[in-house]
């Protein structure tokens, strides 16, 4: 779904290819609106990230990004350099109020109406969140509720909110598991076309990949308690297994960057530091490589008519 917006008339209009149901963006005739790019506070760190309301704003979606160098899409007839695909996928929006319900547990330590828990001067979008369908009706996994005459009231639960992100935790195991999806010592090289079978995947194994995928979407402090709460130990990173993989592909694992012209995502690409140089490196550099052929030259092919495209 090519997708376009203009911030002046003067400037071209930016574009970019984004991956969606029809039901996200096809509003129905009673709606008060359309689907909606929005700036929301990201879970797990704090910062501003986009999402996406439906119609009406009953389901939220975060917006992921594919990214992969040297790639461009063709347009009608343009050519849209930034060769990113982005696509959307349907958030359970207790995610994004869980950190309103902790700070306010923090400050207040009182029942508190929703609406007035729900509020960010920096995002003021956020109270969307209420309107979507799943959000009102379950809010007692990580609340303590109390109705005084016909309004209710409610106070974050750590041990309730534990209980709930252990049920997510499982439900996410149960799913790896009948997808058949490599979580343990084989799953760098899932890929390949191994003699032997892969080494035997533990329930720990499932334990932690699905803890770690949960991680990025709730605050670091609740991901460590949620850890003890699996009661599973601590695990070096050096030799954790709960990473997924994910992390490692073209895939953003962060939350897409969220512009106040909604073109700019965030990136996979790291600066990688100059690696120091072993001794047989600085032997081999000082020999005398004239009249050395480079071994590319080897393969080269012979055809001079041949042009490379990329």
């Amino acid at each position: 779904m090519p997708n376009k917006t203009n911030r002046r008339t003067d400037l071209p209009s930016d574009q970019w290819v984004l991956l969606a149901q029809e039901s996200v963006i096809n509003a129905p005739e009673k709606a008060d609106c359309g689907p909606v790019f929005t700036r929301l506070r990201n879970p797990k760190t704090g910062t501003a990230a986009l999402y996406l309301f439906n119609a009406g704003a009953r389901q939220v979606y975060e917006v992921k990004a594919f990214d992969e160098e040297y790639r461009s899409w063709f347009i009608g007839q343009s050519v849209q350099h930034d060769g990113r695909l982005l696509f959307v996928t349907p958030l359970d929006p207790l995610y994004l109020v869980l950190p309103y319900l902790i700070q306010a547990s923090e400050k207040q330590g009182k029942f508190q109406p929703v609406d007035q828990v729900i509020k960010d001067e920096d995002f003021p979008r956020c109270s969307s969140l209420l309107n979507c369908t799943r959000t009102l009706p379950s809010l007692h996994h990580l609340t303590d509720e109390k109705e005084i005459g016909n309004r209710k009231f409610y106070k974050y639960n750590k041990e309730k909110t534990l209980v709930w992100l252990k049920k997510k935790v499982e439900q996410t195991v149960k799913s790896l598991k009948n997808s058949n999806l490599s979580v343990g010592g084989g799953v760098q090289s899932s890929m390949l076309i191994r003699n032997k079978p892969a080494t035997q995947v533990t329930e720990e194994d499932y334990l932690r990949y699905a803890h770690g995928l949960l991680s990025d979407y709730i605050p670091a402090d609740l991901s460590v308690e949620l850890l003890k709460f699996l009661e599973l130990p601590a695990v070096s990173t050096k030799t954790a297994v709960s990473e997924p993989p994910s992390k490692k592909r073209k895939l953003s694992g962060k939350a897409v960057e969220a512009e106040e012209d909604y073109t700019k995502f965030n990136s996979d690409s790291k600066e990688t530091k100059p690696s120091k140089m072993t001794a047989a490196q600085k032997s081999l550099a000082k020999v005398d490589k004239t009249g050395m052929k480079n071994i590319s030259a080897f393969f080269t092919s012979k055809n001079k008519g041949a042009t490379k495209t990329s």
